[in-house]
This record gives structure tokens, sequence and C-alpha cells, in this order.
């Protein structure tokens, strides 16, 4: 057993001290298997040795596994304005195409790009793994499984090269878009115009639909975001990363809210100011108002609202905006959308899904290249004494 004074090892107290972290937090390192301790011989306490310490130390490692800030260069969200590496989001979706502002996230350069592929025996697969699912399955749930018969499909799925997770990001999104129910467009085409036809009987306006998968493609650390950093942390590849996302944004509180919104919208379409009081009588918050970081206003919002111009939706917005004393979210613009070209109900859910694929392998991107295994939860015991 070593001796306490041993000059090779380490106190508890003193590793806290070397690695820059509470000394509750060796014992998660010990649990995780990055630190080894041995029991301190006449003394209570462990000692650790300094060869395992410097070498974990080496590994900048100055966390304690409960992470709660997140260094990202992707977005920022900043006097109720939104920014991807530092260009305007609002300039973005007007003037870039998604597969621009998708590299822009993903490498840090804006440039033109050509239209994301969609194979087609991936695309035949995806369709079969859809066409499993009952007749009420959402859009969402296509996707979903779509995602996971792809991933077991791709014996290359392991390798995390940027270069080859952003070429599994290209083909993912393009696949799974063309996998979609409804009408087919040339892969050459845009992705909002291979979009629309699945979504919206209208003639078609894919510069709204791209504009919008823009302005959602990456909105910080959004929980279906952690929950993709998390799963990329443990270096899952990016089908599962995506997958993580996916059952994160399932939640009520967060991917559904543009159907919640599109549903308040429909009734308010009748009678705004019925709709608004039946709302507030119940006690629930209203769909499509306010926002937890934006204080005034959200640009998402705005720039959605201004390409649906004068259309008869806006109005019942306005409306609906002059009752309350918050303001319009990326939500109800969407919903707005949906209503102004006959989308069809769940398709809100599904534009959120598949242009948060965009964010969600950004920010893979930036996890795969930072140490692994960063997050660990700190679990406080409630239960009965031993």
């Amino acid at each position: 057993m070593t001796q306490q004074s041993d000059e090779n090892y380490l106190t508890t107290a003193e590793v806290a001290r070397r690695l820059k972290v509470k000394p509750e937090t060796i014992y998660a390192y010990v649990s995780r298997g990055l630190l080894t301790s041995v029991r301190a011989r006449g003394r209570r306490g462990s000692l650790f040795a300094i060869a395992d310490v410097e070498r974990l130390a080496s590994r900048s490692v100055e966390h304690s596994g409960v992470v709660e800030q997140i260094e990202s260069a992707l977005t920022l969200l900043e006097d109720d304005e939104l920014y991807y590496r530092g260009h305007s989001v609002r300039d973005l979706a007007i003037n870039s195409s998604v597969e621009s502002v998708a590299h822009l996230l993903w490498t840090g350069e804006l440039t033109a790009q050509q239209p994301f592929p969609a194979p087609r025996e991936s695309v035949q697969l995806a369709r079969a793994a859809m066409n499993v699912l009952p007749g009420s399955a959402r859009l969402t749930d296509k996707l979903r499984v779509a995602v996971a018969a792809l991933g077991a499909a791709d014996p290359m799925r392991f390798d995390l090269a940027p270069r080859s997770v952003t070429s599994v990001a290209e083909k993912l999104i393009g696949t799974l878009i063309a996998a979609l129910p409804g009408p087919s467009v040339t892969t050459r085409a845009t992705l909002g115009a291979r979009l629309w036809p699945k979504l919206s009987p209208h003639p078609p306006r894919p510069e709204v639909l791209e504009a919008a998968m823009i302005l959602m493609a990456d909105h910080g650390l959004a929980v279906s975001t952690v929950a993709a950093r998390v799963a990329a942390s443990a270096r899952a590849n990016l089908y599962a990363v995506v997958s993580a996302g996916l059952g994160a944004l399932d939640g009520q509180y967060h991917g559904a809210a543009p159907t919640l919104a599109y549903e308040f919208l429909e009734r308010a379409q009748q009678d705004p100011l019925a709709a608004l009081s039946d709302r507030l009588r119940s006690g629930e918050p209203v769909p499509g108002f306010g926002h937890r970081i934006y204080q005034e206003r959200d640009p998402r919002a705005e720039v959605l609202g201004e390409l649906l111009g004068d259309h008869p939706i806006t109005e019942t917005v306005s409306v609906l905006a002059a009752r309350l004393p918050s303001f319009p979210n990326s939500d109800l613009a969407v919903a707005a959308m949906m209503h102004a070209f006959d989308f069809r109900p769940d398709a809100g859910d599904a534009l959120f899904a598949l242009s948060r694929i965009i964010g969600w392998t950004a920010h893979a991107l930036e996890e795969y290249a930072a140490p692994p295994l960063r997050y660990r939860a700190q679990g406080i015991y409630t239960g009965p004494p031993s």
C-alpha cells in the first residue's frame, strides 16, 4: 500500500488544484476510468499517481464532466438578432442558398455549392423504411426510421473525418427529402424546390421554403442540439447524432411547437379574438408568441412575415399581436406560411427537423474536434440511505 508521503502520488486536494476542478470531480474521473485511486495507508482518503494526473492534465480536461457552458463558434444570439459564424441570418435567408449556408455552418466558408445528392439506392431504402409505418405516422416519424435505416446500411458511418461527415450530411438531407411521400423533383433542383411538392399543392415558392430552412438551421444550444452534441461527444456517427436530435425534437415543448401554433392559427383565422380569449381563459401560453431569449422581436419571424407579403394570414397575425404584450416568434411564422400555402398539417415539424439536421451536423463537427465524453451530469442521490 502506498505511503502518503510517496513523492510519486498526490492527494485528492492536490489533484483538484492541479486539474482546476472540485474535489468531488476527481471521483467522477475515477468512475469514468480517467484516474485510478489507491488507498492512503494510515489515514482516510485516496492517492493518485502523478503520472496519471499529468496525463489527464495534458488533455486539457478543465471540467468536471458536468458541462454548464459549451463554447461554440457557430451561432450568436445578440440584441434580438441571429448570426451564423458572424453572418446575419436575415441576409443569409434572402441572399444565400440552403446548401451554401449549410457549408458555412460546417466549414466556416460561405461559397456556392452544388445541390445535395440523393442516390437512388438510398432513396429506395429510405422509402421502404418509411412505408413500414402505419398511415397515421407523421412525417417526422418517417424521418426517424429512415435515418436509422440509412445509418445501418452505411458501412463507412464510423468515419468521422470532417469531409466524410459533411458528405454524409449532404446525402442524408437530400435523400430524406426525396424519400418523403409526394411528387419528386429532379435532384438538380434546390432543396427548397425539391421539398415544396412534398408539403404543398400550391405553385412552388421555393425561396420561401429555403428561407425558412436557413432561419431554422441552428439556434444555439437548444435541447435537441445538446442531445446531438452529447451523442457526438461519445463519438456516435452522424446518423446516430441526428437520431438523438430527432428524439429530443419530438418533445411537445420543442419540435411540436410549429404544429401547436398551426392549430391555434387555424382557429384564429375564423375569429382571432375568440381564439385568443379561449386560450387566455385556459391559462396556457398562447402558441407562437414570445421567446426565452429574444426580448422584443424574433428576427426569423420578421423575415418570414416579410416573405408572405400581404397574404390574408398576415392580417390575422397582426390582430393577435396587437392584443398581446409579446411578439410573434418563428413557430407562428412557420404556421402562417403553412396556412398561406396549404401545407399538410405535419409539415412544420418535418421542416424544423430537416432544417435542424444542418445545425446538428455543425455541432457534431465541433464535438468531434473536442475531447471525447465531455458530458457527465453530476447526480445527487436522494434515495434511501445505504
